[in-house]
């Protein structure tokens, strides 16, 4: 991916990513706070898939200890955007 992830361009990437866990609607409509884990009801083979696909979608390493970075859209959007 390039250089820099606009906020935007990270929202979308995390809603593909979260493709399959929950309805296209429910996707759509969950709210950038929402906690994800919760929300949807993943578990941690279900995270760590959604996590194997933020990485191959945008080249960022993402670690374990980035996991915490990773609990709403909106913390997905903020990690992604500044790690690009």
């Amino acid at each position: 991916m390039s250089d820099s992830l606009s906020r935007d361009d990270a929202e979308a990437t995390v809603r593909s990513a979260l493709r399959g866990f929950a309805p296209a609607a429910d996707l759509a409509d969950l709210a950038a706070d929402a906690p994800l884990r919760a929300t949807l009801d993943l578990d941690s083979l279900d995270f760590l898939t959604f996590v194997e696909r933020l990485t191959t979608a945008t080249g960022i390493r993402i670690d374990e200890s980035d996991y915490p970075n990773l609990a709403t859209i909106h913390t997905c959007v903020e990690f992604l955007a500044t790690r690009a």
